[in-house]
């Protein structure tokens, strides 16, 4: 990756007042790239070089990771659209495509529901809206043995020091067994997201997102409140073995959107799909986010 790692400038925006580091690389019409947990803009290593053939690409650390600002509070769902679209505005375009995956893709459908006015296109990688994964923690059995962390992750201050104490037994656990296509990762790979999760305050602010989501005032008037429906282009992209989100959750979701939508599931693929099906996702999203 050395030779594409040299095209790519590294800065800061500041928006909703935090500031967020930036990947980027190309120039046109804004594709922001979201990550998820527990990773951050390296994730989209894969894509950006292929992508800014065409398009500005701009990675950000979202709020808490990396090298991105870590203050105490704001990993509500509501705060961190609040932050893309502040990130939008900060570097000087009005409008983007956006791309999320994991707890990117969710806050990518959060802004697509709450601010439809600054997207073009919308491309979820293994994500589902909050509400709908909230709603399925609950009544979906399969749903909630998969996601059986995200009850761990609630204790304040122990999960930080268990994973910090096996950092790098956490990552391997997490990304290299989690994916079905095994030379997904490798050892350096494996480093670099050790490190980036070994810095000052990233640990507890990343488990930050999933006690904000289980906080009942943050999700009982989504329960009882049906979502806005989208009304933007959207393309969702599923790893047929997702071992960490059901495919149950993608039944139904065309009934979330008013516009165009396609749904494709990638075989023999998990979790962490750009990362496993780099090629097949450069693909999809290069003939979704090009259409006229």
């Amino acid at each position: 990756m050395t030779a594409l790692t040299s095209e790519w400038q590294h800065h800061f925006v500041e928006t909703n007042r935090i500031r967020l580091h930036c990947v980027s690389q190309g120039e046109g019409e804004l594709v922001l790239l979201l990550h998820g947990f527990p990773e951050f803009w390296y994730s989209w290593r894969y894509q950006i070089p292929v992508l800014a053939r065409y398009f500005k690409v701009v990675v950000p650390d979202l709020r808490g990771y990396n090298d991105s600002d870590k203050p105490d509070s704001g990993y509500d769902v509501d705060t961190l659209a609040a932050d893309i679209r502040g990130l939008i505005e900060g570097l000087g375009y009005t409008r983007a495509h956006i791309v999320g995956h994991d707890w990117g893709g969710a806050i990518a459908w959060h802004l697509a529901q709450k601010f439809p006015e600054c997207l073009n296109r919308l491309a979820i990688l293994s994500a589902a809206p909050v509400q709908h994964l909230v709603q399925e923690l609950v009544s979906n059995l399969d749903q909630l043995r998969r996601s059986w962390y995200v009850f761990a992750f609630q204790v304040p201050g122990i999960p930080e020091w268990l994973i910090q104490q096996n950092l790098s037994e956490f990552v391997k656990n997490l990304l290299q067994e989690q994916a079905i296509r095994k030379g997904a990762f490798s050892k350096e790979d494996a480093q670099i997201y050790q490190s980036a999760l070994a810095k000052p305050g990233v640990l507890s602010a990343a488990l930050n997102y999933y006690r904000q989501m289980l906080l009942p005032w943050n999700w009982l008037w989504d329960w009882f409140n049906a979502a806005k429906p989208l009304t933007v282009p959207t393309l969702v992209l599923w790893g047929e073995e997702d071992s960490l989100l059901s495919p149950k959750l993608t039944q139904g979701m065309e009934r979330l959107i008013t516009a165009p939508f396609q749904l494709k599931l990638i075989p023999h693929c998990g979790h962490w799909i750009q990362q496993e099906a780099p090629q097949t996702v450069n693909r999809e999203l290069l003939a979704f986010l090009r259409q006229t």
